[in-house]
Order: C-alpha cells, then sequence, then structure tokens
C-alpha cells in the first residue's frame, strides 16, 4: 500500500519558482498576439472630421469663386488626410472585405451664403481639426504621433492660407 504522501507529487521548490516565473511571459505573450482593442480607433474621428473639411471646401470652392482656389487646395490637403489616415487604420486593424469602411462618407454640407461667413467657416473647421490632432499626438505610438502631427501642422498651415 502506498503512503498517502506518495499519492499525489510533490512540487519542488525550483519547480514552484519556474511556474511563477513563466506566468508574465504568458502573459505578455498572449497580450502581444491580441491586435483587437476594445476601444475605437482615435484615428476614425480625425480621418471622419477630414473627409467631413474636405467636402466644405468643396462646397465653397463651388459657390464662391474668389475662395475657389484656396479652398480647391484645402480640399485636396483635407482629402489626403483622410486616405492616410484610412490607410493606417487598416493596416493597424486590417478590415473584413465584406464589412462597410471604418470611416464612413460625410453628405456634403450647404456652403455659407457670404464669402466672409464662408472663409471663417472653413477656418473654424481646420483650428477645430489642428486643435483635436495636436491634443491627440502625445498619446500615440511614434509613428501615429508623427502622422497626426504632420496633419495638424498642416490644418495650421492651410488656415493661414486662407487668411
Amino acid at each position: 500500500m502506498e503512503s498517502p504522501s506518495r499519492a499525489w507529487p510533490v512540487l519542488r521548490r525550483r519547480s514552484v519558482l519556474r511556474l511563477f516565473a513563466a506566468v508574465p511571459v504568458a502573459a505578455a505573450l498572449t497580450t502581444a498576439c491580441s491586435s483587437a482593442s476594445d476601444e475605437p480607433d482615435p484615428l476614425v474621428a480625425l480621418a471622419t472630421a477630414a473627409k467631413s473639411d474636405a467636402q466644405l471646401a468643396r462646397a465653397i470652392a463651388q459657390a464662391h469663386s474668389g475662395l475657389a482656389d484656396a479652398a480647391n487646395e484645402v480640399a485636396a490637403a483635407r482629402s489626403a488626410h483622410a486616405e492616410a489616415m484610412q490607410r493606417e487604420i487598416d493596416r493597424v486593424n486590417p478590415p473584413d472585405p465584406e464589412d462597410p469602411p471604418s470611416v464612413p462618407d460625410v453628405a456634403p454640407p450647404p456652403s455659407p451664403g457670404a464669402s466672409d461667413a464662408a472663409a471663417k467657416v472653413l477656418r473654424d473647421a481646420l483650428s477645430l481639426a489642428q486643435q483635436k490632432a495636436a491634443r491627440l499626438v502625445p498619446g500615440l505610438p511614434t509613428y501615429r504621433a508623427g502622422l497626426v502631427g504632420s496633419i495638424s501642422a498642416s490644418c495650421a498651415s492651410l488656415r493661414e492660407v486662407l487668411g
């Protein structure tokens, strides 16, 4: 008959230490493998705003010939911003081909009636985009911080183009 102490395997001190040493490694590996985050990608809101700003600039360019050149430049730049952020969003979280795009298309807004009011609305939109992007930069990984920081600087430059 076996003694009760032999019925259960005995964990030696070294085995227990190895087990405890392996726990952080296993946790790190399982965390590193999961790429999905519970929080929405912060670039989605910025990319949606960029699409909206581009649509606004196009509407202003069509309605106000005196602002057309500057507004078309703003539209082209903000469209490029939206595309760059969409590529980054898709790089981090590759989309399912059957899902809609993560950055929705926006309806073109109406252009303000007066030329001065239209320029102010566009400058305000660029200021807001620049501020939102600048606030987001410190919390982003390096590559994304560079992308969003350059978009913030571009919005500030575009605002100056409008006067």
